[in-house]
């Protein structure tokens, strides 16, 4: 099995439902793969999601995956209300210490490209991980929103409100 390593920007909220870019397109990942658009037609869901690609360590299931034209965009949940596991993912993905997605696949349609690296026009999709350090830049955890997050929005409104008032 293959496995792509991508800094995706993900979010995840109190209830588990957690979002992110797993690929981007037109953009070579740190050994030089790139996946072209079309490639994850064939995704089976709902799709296991790992922590750091550890099939023993399943925290929860990608329920949608859309190609758009940037790249692969995945939303699932994690199960924070039935695993301890998962509560402990969430927490690090909401502290910001794993912010990254990892795709595991098998190629399927590969050619080799000039200077080192793959061009995958077909694979089989398998996994979706939640790491550290993914190996594409531009794979990111988009949406991870927290009560802690929203108290600091409301504590930022209370204080810009509060100095208009005096003036």
């Amino acid at each position: 099995m293959d496995r792509l390593f991508i800094e995706t920007k993900v979010l995840a909220d109190e209830a588990g439902a957690i979002s992110g870019l797993a690929w981007k397109f037109a953009e070579a990942d740190r050994i030089g793969d790139m996946i072209t658009p079309g490639a994850f037609k064939k995704a089976v869901l709902p799709l296991p999601m790992l922590f750091g690609h550890d099939q023993n360590d399943p925290v929860g299931a990608w329920t949608q995956a859309t190609e758009k034209a940037d790249g692969l965009h995945v939303t699932g949940k994690l199960l924070v209300d039935d695993l301890p596991r998962a509560r402990e993912v969430a927490a690090l993905v909401k502290s910001g210490a794993v912010r990254g997605l990892s795709i595991g696949f098998i190629t399927r349609k590969s050619s080799a490209r000039p200077g080192g690296g793959r061009t995958i026009t077909d694979l089989e999709l398998l996994e979706a991980s939640l790491v550290a350090v993914p190996m594409h830049p531009g794979a990111r955890v988009t949406s991870a929103k927290s009560a802690i997050q929203a108290i600091a929005i409301a504590s930022a409104i209370t204080r810009a409100t509060a100095h208009i008032m005096r003036k």
